[in-house]
Parts: structure tokens; C-alpha cells; sequence
């Protein structure tokens, strides 16, 4: 499977600022889960921020982390927020999106998402439960958020994209290793 990799694209102070906090957890199974919400039980209510590395990992850290310091300033093919919910003695995954504003990653990021989470042993939704929508304006080059599919730039008014566009980005194959 093929995903994109996205580069950081948020502000440099935030980056190196982030780069003295620590980097996100990988959890590849169940009892890594367990451990960390065991570690972090305000995520049950909370939520937290996860980034999926180049590696096709998924990485957790506390709600109120900076993405590029959960990824350790390096690209993602994924990042976003998720919330877990408790069933039984098991988890799933009630929350998740691709809300990110340091890396801004289109919906097509939910592919490396799943990958990352197989084998975890917790069920996710069947996509994004908060689908988020980014655009870089052509005419004055901000990024935009895009709310209630209203494509124009909130900073000069100029109509945004109908495709992704917020930085270049390159293709990898998933497990090509």
C-alpha cells in the first residue's frame, strides 16, 4: 500500500520548541495500549495525539503535545487526535481524526492510520469520526482550514483548491521493507 508522507509545515518556533519535549510512545499491541493509558488515563476522557512515523508506527502522546514533538520533528505519513473508549477489559477507539495543524495531512492519511493499528487488538471506526479538510491558498499562500466545505481563504477571500495542496509531498509503500 502506498501513503504520503507529510512534512511538518507549522511554525519553526513551535518545531524547536517541541524538539525539547518528549517524542510520543510507539504502541504496536494491545498490552503497549494498556500500558500507556495506564500511564495516561485522562486519554479515556481526554484524548490524545497520535502521529503514525515513516517506520508505519503509531506514536501516542498527551493531549496537549505538538505533533511534531510526539513524531520527533521527523515527517508522518498520519497525524491526528483520537480519544479511547473502555469495553470490558478491552479498549476501542471512540475519537479520531486528522487534526493537525503542524503537519496538516489530507483524509487519504486514514489509510496509514488502519495500517498502523492492525494487530493493536482495539476497533477503530471506519474512518475519521472528524474528517478535517486542508488547503493552502494560491494567492496569498496561508493555510486554511476548511469548515462546512466552504473552499475560500479566511485571510484574502480568494477561492482555495479542490484538492490537497498544503505542502510537497512524496509516496512511500507501507511494509516495503
Amino acid at each position: 500500500m502506498f501513503v504520503h508522507v507529510y512534512p511538518y509545515v507549522g511554525p519553526e518556533a513551535v518545531r524547536r520548541h517541541a524538539l525539547s519535549s518528549p517524542r510520543g510512545a510507539p504502541v504496536t499491541s494491545l498490552q503497549d495500549v494498556a500500558h500507556w493509558l495506564g500511564l495516561h488515563p485522562e486519554a479515556l476522557s481526554e484524548g490524545a495525539t497520535y502521529v503514525v512515523d515513516v517506520a508505519g508506527r503509531l506514536l501516542l502522546a498527551p493531549r496537549r503535545s505538538e505533533h511534531v514533538a510526539c513524531a520527533g520533528g521527523a515527517e508522518v505519513l498520519a497525524a491526528g487526535e483520537l480519544r479511547f473508549g473502555r469495553r470490558g477489559a478491552g479498549f476501542f477507539v471512540a475519537e479520531l481524526s486528522n487534526l493537525s495543524t503542524g503537519y496538516c495531512p489530507d483524509v487519504s492519511c486514514w489509510d496509514a492510520v488502519a495500517w498502523a493499528s492492525r494487530g493493536l487488538g482495539v476497533l477503530l471506526p471506519q474512518g475519521f469520526t472528524a474528517a478535517m479538510c486542508f488547503r493552502r491558498c494560491v494567492a496569498c499562500a496561508e493555510v486554511n482550514l476548511v469548515k462546512e466545505g466552504w473552499f475560500v481563504c479566511v485571510f484574502c477571500e480568494a477561492d482555495l483548491p479542490a484538492t490537497w495542496n498544503v505542502s510537497l509531498r512524496r509516496r512511500v509503500e507501507l511494509g516495503a521493507s
